[in-house]
């Protein structure tokens, strides 16, 4: 099936997609671009509703829709200047897809969890994602953050969505899913170093926001807040690379025991 103009129903719906929180949670959709993330989203068994692509789509990119197809997805052929239409990057790629909105359900009894408290910026959640992705964490939650599926999200994450659980909420209902836990929350002045808290067992790490950190909600079920010491005086860190520094510390502990040496 061909595509060549940008009035398309389709290019329409697509656009929604890329543009549209709302529309996204309504029509139970998002979009993932480039080879890379559709070769993630091929091998993860997403459940692809429609994919399009451009003549000059290289092999690796040919054989995806190969597989598609054979499952029976609808590939539709665009010209460049409807992929560019469809597309939410600079260089649009040749090939896109339309996934449904099906996220890993959240463990009955997680033992290590990341909680993104207030992370609007989209870059930030996305890498964030990605980084618990690498850590091994049963699970990241998402209070008052940006929309996990948003296009830059969804590109900084680089297929963390299809394996990590997402959970997405207030703290009043979140509280009661880290019942028993130890929740560390993050905070510059903290009260202990980072590499002297206790990362095994059952915890929750806390990730603020970047403009003021964890909400006072997130502060009053803390555990203990720890900090990154800055030896060199600048006032604070990205929250992405905070929060990388924090969850990798816990792989060490959790894999290699508590010691620094």
């Amino acid at each position: 099936m061909d595509i060549t103009s940008r009035r398309n129903p389709k290019v329409a719906w697509v656009r929604r997609l890329q543009r549209q929180a709302a529309f996204r949670r309504r029509q139970q959709a998002w979009v993932v671009e480039g080879v890379r993330l559709a070769e993630e989203a091929l091998r993860a068994g997403a459940v692809v509703r429609a994919v399009f692509v451009t003549p000059d789509l290289p092999p690796r990119g040919r054989a995806v829709v190969q597989a598609w197809q054979a499952q029976g997805v609808p590939v539709y052929r665009v010209t460049g200047a409807v992929m560019a239409a469809l597309s939410a990057t600079e260089t649009p790629p040749g090939l896109l897809a339309v996934v449904a909105l099906a996220p890993r359900a959240w463990p009955a009894r997680p033992d290590w969890v990341l909680v993104l408290d207030g992370v609007r910026d989209p870059g930030n959640l996305g890498t964030l994602l990605r980084t618990a992705w690498a850590a091994g964490v049963d699970g990241v939650a998402l209070v008052d953050c940006a929309d996990p599926w948003a296009p830059k999200v969804v590109r900084a994450g680089m297929g963390a969505h299809w394996h990590v659980p997402l959970w997405r909420g207030a703290w009043s209902a979140l509280a009661p899913r880290l019942q028993g836990m130890r929740v560390y929350v993050a905070d510059m002045r903290g009260e202990q170093a980072y590499f002297d808290a206790d990362w095994r067992g059952r915890v929750a790490l806390v990730v603020g926001g970047e403009a003021h950190g964890a909400s006072p909600a997130a502060r009053q079920r803390a555990t203990q807040t720890v900090s990154i010491p800055m030896p060199g005086g600048a006032e604070s860190l990205n929250a992405a690379v905070a929060g990388g520094i924090l969850l990798f510390e816990a792989v060490r502990q959790r894999w290699y025991g508590a010691g620094r040496g």
